[in-house]
C-alpha cells in the first residue's frame, strides 16, 4: 500500500472517529436528502428553461434572480456561465442517475465556443467547471481538446514581466482616478486548475509553469502578514512592480472581502494538490485560519470581514459607504466549505474537516437552504454578488449552488473511505 493511501486512511479515521457507524449512516442520509432536494430544485428549474439544444445561449443559463424574484440568466461570456452545467455534473456524481448525465452533457456542449475566449481571465470558471467535470465523469477526447485549447487562450493573458495572468483589461478604482492598466484579482487563483490539467493532458509544461508563476507572484503581493487578502493588485508592465492594492467588490481597499478570501483558500489548496509546494499549503492554511477565526456565531461570513469597523472606509462612490450593512454571504461559505474538505485531508488537520462539516450543515439548514419550489429553484439563499455595486445582494447565485454540491460530493467521498 502506498504511503499516501495509508495517510488518507489514518486521516479519515481521525476525522470521522466521532461519528461511529450510526453517525456515519446519519451523515450519509444527510447527504442523500440534500442531493434529493437539489435534484428536485434543478429539475424544476430545467423544466422552466428553454431547450438547451436550440435556444439562444444568452437566454438560457441560470445565474440569479432580480429584485422581483424573477430568474436572471447569463450573458454569452458571463464569468459564471459554466457553473450551472457544473452543478448538473455534480448531481450526476452524487446520484448516479443517468438523467443528470444527459442534462449535463446537453448544457455543457453548448459552451464549446468559450475555448477561444481571451477577453478576461475567467475562462477557468467558464470551461473547467463545465468541461472539466465532463472529462472527469464521462470522458470524451473532444472534451480534452476543448480544455487544452482553453488553456492556450487563457495563457495569452500572461505577461512574463508582471509574472501574473491579467484579470481584467483595465479597471478604474472607486475614486475614478486610480487607473489600473494591469489589474489582477485574487479570484484569478481559481483559473489555474485549468492550466494544470491542460499541462498534464498535453504533456506541455508551459501551462503549469504559468500557473505556478502566477501563484508565486500572487502569494508575494496579495496577502497581508495575517494571510488576509487584497482583492485587486495592479502591476507596472515595465518594471513588474505593484502600483496599487485596492478593491472592487470589498468594503474598502484595506478590508478583506469574504469571497475573495474563499477564492484564496480554494486556489492555494488546489495548487498544493497539484504541486506539493509547501508554501502553497502554508498559504491555504493561513488564509483558512483567518477566515475561520473571523466568522460570526453561525459560521457563515458577512460579505466582508471588516464591514463597519473603524479604520475601514469605503470610497464615496461605493454603495457600501452609506449602507455598511452586515449581510451574510452563503456563496463565500460554500466555496470555503468545499476547500476545507480538501485542505483538511491534504494538511492532515481534522479541525478543517470539522469546520467544513459544520458549515455544510448550516448551509443545509432552513436558514440558508431554500424551501422546495421557492427561490426560483436555486438551492441556497442569502448570497452576495457585489454589495459595493448593489448587485445581487441577498440573492441566490449559481456558484453558491455549485460549491454546495461539490461540498456534498467531497464529504460523501470522505465518509465512504472510512
Amino acid at each position: 500500500m502506498k504511503t499516501k493511501s495509508i495517510f488518507t486512511i489514518l486521516f479519515c479515521i481521525l476525522a470521522l472517529a466521532a461519528f461511529g457507524d450510526n453517525g456515519k449512516k446519519a451523515e450519509l442520509a444527510f447527504i442523500k436528502e440534500n442531493t434529493a432536494f437539489a435534484q428536485q430544485q434543478l429539475s424544476s428549474m430545467i423544466h422552466a428553461l428553454p431547450n438547451p439544444d436550440t435556444a439562444n445561449i444568452e437566454t438560457m443559463v441560470p445565474y440569479s434572480i432580480d429584485s422581483n424574484g424573477t430568474l436572471v440568466t447569463c450573458k454569452k461570456y458571463w464569468w459564471t456561465i459554466g457553473f450551472f452545467p457544473g452543478s448538473l455534473w455534480k448531481l450526476y456524481e452524487l446520484s448516479g442517475d443517468k438523467q443528470w448525465l444527459n442534462q449535463a452533457q446537453r448544457w455543457t456542449n453548448r459552451l464549446e465556443y468559450l475555448k477561444t475566449f481571451t477577453d478576461n481571465h475567467d475562462l477557468g470558471f467558464m470551461v473547467y467547471c463545465s468541461f472539466g467535470n465532463a472529462l472527469r465523469l464521462a470522458p470524451k477526447p473532444h472534451y480534452k481538446e476543448i480544455i487544452i485549447e482553453s488553456a492556450r487562450s487563457l495563457s495569452t493573458r500572461f505577461n512574463p514581466k508582471t509574472a501574473v495572468i491579467k484579470s481584467w483589461n483595465s479597471y478604474k478604482g472607486w475614486d475614478g482616478l486610480t487607473k489600473c492598466n494591469y489589474p489582477v484579482i485574487i479570484d484569478n487563483m481559481m483559473n489555474l486548475e485549468l492550466l494544470c490539467e491542460a499541462s498534464k493532458m498535453s504533456n506541455n509544461p508551459t501551462f503549469q509553469s504559468i500557473a505556478v508563476t502566477h501563484a508565486n507572484t500572487t502569494l508575494k503581493n496579495h496577502f497581508r502578514a495575517d494571510y488576509s487578502s487584497y482583492h485587486v493588485v495592479d502591476y507596472d508592465t515595465i518594471t513588474g512592480e505593484v502600483k496599487h492594492r485596492i478593491t472592487s467588490q470589498g468594503y474598502s481597499d484595506n478590508s478583506t472581502w469574504a469571497r475573495g478570501q474563499a477564492w484564496a483558500i480554494y486556489g492555494y489548496t488546489m495548487m498544493y494538490r497539484e504541486t506539493q509546494k509547501a508554501e502553497y499549503l502554508k498559504a491555504a492554511s493561513g488564509a483558512a485560519d483567518y477566515f475561520l477565526s473571523h466568522l460570526p456565531e453561525d459560521g457563515i461570513p458577512w460579505w466582508d470581514f471588516n464591514v463597519g469597523q473603524a479604520g475601514y472606509t469605503p470610497d464615496k462612490n461605493s454603495y457600501a459607504l452609506h449602507n455598511p450593512q452586515k449581510i451574510k454571504d452563503a456563496s463565500a461559505a460554500a466555496i470555503t466549505c468545499s476547500a476545507l474538505f480538501e485542505l483538511g485531508e491534504l494538511a492532515g488537520k481534522p479541525t478543517y474537516t470539522k469546520a467544513a462539516i459544520r458549515m455544510l450543515h448550516t448551509l443545509a439548514s432552513p436558514a440558508y437552504r431554500a424551501e422546495s419550489g421557492k427561490n426560483s429553484n436555486f438551492i441556497l439563499m442569502h448570497c452576495v454578488g457585489s454589495f459595493a455595486h448593489n448587485s445581487n445582494v441577498d440573492t441566490p447565485l449559481d456558484y453558491a449552488d455549485y460549491y454546495f454540491l461539490e461540498s456534498l460530493t467531497r464529504y460523501k467521498k470522505l465518509l465512504e473511505k472510512k
